[in-house]
This record gives C-alpha cells, structure tokens and sequence, in this order.
C-alpha cells in the first residue's frame, strides 16, 4: 500500500471510526451491556462515556476531510485509546461493583479500541512523510 492509498484508505477509516463513535456507543451499552458498560444499575457513567465519543467522532468526521491538517487529533485518538484499552484490559479480569464478572470486557470495548489505534497509527503518515504528501 503506497502512501496515496493510505492516505485514502485513513480518510475512510476515519468515517467509519466517527460514525461509530457517534452513534453506536449506546446501542452497544444497551445491546451487550456486559461487553460495553462498566457499571450496572443507575450511573452516569455510560451517559458521559456517549457524550466523549460522540464529540470525538464529530472531530474525526472533520478530520476525514483533510487528515493531515489534523494530525494530533488522529493520534490523540491512537494512543488515548491504547491508553484506556490497556487499563481496561486490565480491570476486566477484577469483579464489579455488582459482584459480576468482567470479562466480557475482553471481547468487547477493549479490542475495539485496540483494533482502532492500529489501524489508525498504520494508515497515518509520520514525520517527513506527513508534510510531502499532497492534500
């Protein structure tokens, strides 16, 4: 894969990764909350989890449309993501507030995450190459 495709291929996956951020995160809680909710019972938690990837996606939906102008947005998304899947990868192998197993966790949000920032810090240019590549 050439640069020119990569570059192209990043602006789609940043559509897709918007788009999920934006409007799948809570039909994700809501259809298999034990691979995408943290919590059970009454929390705040999923409302605000909604609200931060909603507004991300909002950006990476900007971004798709001149990637290289938005460079530390994309890999604020690569390792802010490697980052909270490895802590939650991690506390999925605690118990729960409720008592319950986390390990669904582990099928879940932690490899969607993980899957994210590799094919987002595969597809970004870096260094040198971010500043030649045409727009």
């Amino acid at each position: 894969m050439n640069d020119t495709q990569k570059l192209a291929a990043l602006r789609i996956v940043l559509i897709v990764v918007g788009l999920i951020a934006v409007f799948a995160f809570w039909p994700l809680m809501v259809l298999w909350p034990s691979g995408w909710v943290w919590h059970s019972g009454h929390s705040d938690y999923p409302l605000m989890m909604v609200g931060i990837y909603a507004t991300l996606g909002v950006f990476l939906l900007l971004a798709s449309r001149d990637p290289l102008k938005h460079l530390s947005l994309i890999w604020f998304t690569v390792w802010s993501s490697v980052v909270h899947g490895a802590i939650m990868a991690v506390q999925s192998f605690g118990i729960g507030m409720d008592g319950a197993s986390q390990y669904g966790h582990l099928l879940g949000d932690v490899p969607a995450l993980l899957i994210v920032a590799v094919v987002l810090a595969f597809l970004t240019p870096r260094g040198e190459k971010a500043h030649l590549l045409p727009d």
